[in-house]
């Protein structure tokens, strides 16, 4: 990756995106140089089962990324979510140390040192770390703070998230990555990326949900007092919806995805007499095309949106407990599904909330404004969160030898994980 490029890889059941940040080095702005999205292959529900497959695919949205932004891409950053990512929250004390007694002035040293007494858990030999993430800090029995650093106290305690992935997972995505020449930078949970596209300090602040309506799998990040408090994953998404509209209406799977895509409606209430299309569909096998109703194939959209909705729902109230009753920003929605007509009005009314947004990422400039869409929150949000990571990169090569592909690999994994310390 060139010293000023961020390349954020979206590795989705059904839709590959890839985003090509560049970083002005007069200002130090970001920007997005290019963007391009491909048909996915090798994937189910989220995961990768044919490597060459999805290979290829990788490779051919890059290769159309680097057409848009006129440059060359040499390494990726990607995101993973899904039933592969498990959480959980813990708790480290340790006393504070200080050379001079009387005063305990908290130093970064015993922050360190309480982060690594909360993450010393048990994890499964199949599993790894990807994210630790500070909730909390609290100095001799007083919380709510963000950061103890030049407080005084004796006692130091610190609530932490950590998101942890199967080992597979990571191993399958570094080897399609490696095959199709490229260098992985880093992996991070999906919904954490997106939060740095599509979410406000103050939604992060109050509280919010961030729900990720993907083809494979819908994946939920709960987020209170700037900080993650719980992830979820529903092994369901759009794809079980086209397969309704496929088995309902004795249509190709290929062409219920096209009609969901044009006239897909989850919303009922906004489909009248005046505006109710009608919709081909095709005969198969010599079959005459049949015409239905655009309201038809919202009835069956909406009993399966409304399930998918559901059970997030209760995956949110099941994985946060109390911490629910203090949620007061907004429901979120991102991803493929959340560009489907109605989709907001039927979060409303599952949800009971009227609090409920689409995430579009902000502006960042660049040649093409394709990129503010839900379907690309992950990319986006990807090339933000590394930002930092960037920057800090040219004056280190500058005073370093070469590092291998392997080293590089988890130096950059090493430095992600700080940078999500700092934003939460």
């Amino acid at each position: 990756m060139a010293d000023d490029k961020i390349v954020g890889l979206d590795i989705g059941t059904s839709v590959i995106r890839v985003a090509i940040g560049e970083i002005d080095p007069e200002t130090g702005n970001l920007q997005i140089a290019g963007t391009a999205s491909r048909k996915s292959a090798g994937l189910r529900n989220g995961v990768i089962v044919n490597i060459e497959d999805a290979k290829n695919a990788i490779k051919e949205a890059i290769d159309a990324a680097e057409q848009n932004a006129g440059t060359t891409v040499e390494s990726v950053i990607t995101a993973i979510g899904g039933s592969q990512i498990e959480s959980q929250n813990s708790r480290g004390t340790v006393p504070v140390s200080s050379t001079n007694k009387s005063t305990k002035e908290i130093s970064r040293a015993d922050v360190e040192r309480v982060i690594e007494c909360a993450t010393a858990i048990k994890v499964p030999d199949d599993r790894e770390k990807l994210h630790v993430i500070p909730q909390n800090y609290i100095v001799d029995g007083v919380g709510g703070i963000t950061d103890p650093i030049h407080r005084m106290g004796t006692r130091l305690e610190a609530e932490v998230h950590i998101v942890t992935s199967a080992k597979t997972t990571i191993q399958n995505i570094r080897s399609c990555i490696s095959r199709a020449d490229y260098t992985l930078d880093g992996v991070m949970l999906k919904t954490l990326a997106q939060t740095q596209s599509v979410c406000h300090q103050d939604e992060l602040d109050m509280g919010s949900i961030v729900i990720d309506l993907g083809a494979g799998t819908t994946d939920v990040l709960v987020l209170l007092n700037g900080a993650p408090v719980s992830t979820a994953s529903v092994p369901v998404g759009g794809n079980l919806v086209t397969n309704d509209i496929a088995v309902v209406t004795s249509i190709p799977f290929a062409t219920a995805e096209k009609i969901k895509v044009e006239y897909g409606c989850c919303w009922s209430n906004n489909i009248t007499d005046e505006n109710d299309l009608e919709v081909i569909l095709p005969g198969v096998g010599g079959r005459d095309p049949d015409v239905v109703k655009q309201s038809q194939i919202c009835q069956i959209i909406q009993a399966r949106m409304e399930q998918i909705f559901t059970m997030v729902k209760a995956a949110i109230v099941k994985n946060t407990n109390d911490s629910i009753k203090q949620l007061s920003g907004n429901i979120i929605l991102t991803g493929g599904g959340a560009m489907m007509d109605g989709v907001i009005e039927l979060a409303q009314n599952v949800f009971k909330t009227s609090s409920v947004r689409l995430g579009v990422p902000e502006n960042l400039g660049g040649i093409e404004e394709d990129y503010r869409r839900p379907d690309f929150a992950t990319v986006i949000g990807l090339v933000m969160a590394n930002k930092t990571l960037v920057q800090g990169r040219d004056t280190r090569k500058k005073s370093r030898s070469p590092v291998s592909k392997k080293t590089k690999q988890k130096s950059g994994e090493s430095v992600i994980k700080k940078i999500f310390k700092s934003f939460f």
